[in-house]
């Protein structure tokens, strides 16, 4: 016969414990904290601008893409990034309306002269919608496009390159 303290020892799949289950003993539980899926326990909101960012920068990716924004907007973000400590706008031409689960972009884009715009919107449009997606989980309900120009090859860019490097 073996000892009663023997019995009533818990096992684990690692072999014995030494602690004997007693009625005045608890065995240890896994700590649960808190109950269910753990993305149910809370909410993410995504700006509009990290959208805008993300959508800027996919559109730009895209071969055939010369600029974003008008000719107004692009004439100031000349100015504002030849500012010493301003930055080239990712977010320029790039206008989005986020909602908790879906979000819609416009895009306003200029083409290189020669490349179909039919094919650089399709482009623009399938590489936004799977990078914003993507990266946010956000659905992307619409991406309108908006072509405002086609840059020429004789035409000069609107923001040289700096003098000083």
């Amino acid at each position: 016969m073996t000892d009663m303290t023997e019995q009533n020892r818990t096992r684990t799949p690692e072999g014995e414990t030494d602690v004997p289950d007693t009625p005045g003993t608890r065995r240890a539980q896994p700590t649960r904290r808190g109950g269910g899926d753990p993305a149910k326990r809370g909410r993410t909101t995504i700006a509009d601008g990290v959208v805008e960012k993300i959508a800027g920068l996919a559109a730009r990716d895209v071969l055939g893409v010369h600029a974003m924004g008008s000719g107004l907007s692009r004439t100031f973000g000349a100015v504002r990034d030849r500012v010493p400590g301003g930055s080239k706008s990712v977010t320029r031409g790039v206008k989005a309306e986020v909602g908790e689960v879906q979000t819609a972009l416009d895009l306003d884009i200029v083409v290189d002269y020669g490349v179909s715009i039919a094919d650089v919107a399709h482009a623009v449009r399938e590489n936004v919608i799977a990078a914003v997606e993507r990266m946010t989980g956000l659905e992307v309900v619409e991406v309108n496009i908006a072509v405002s120009d086609v840059k020429l090859p004789e035409e000069e860019d609107e923001e040289p390159e700096p003098r000083i490097q």
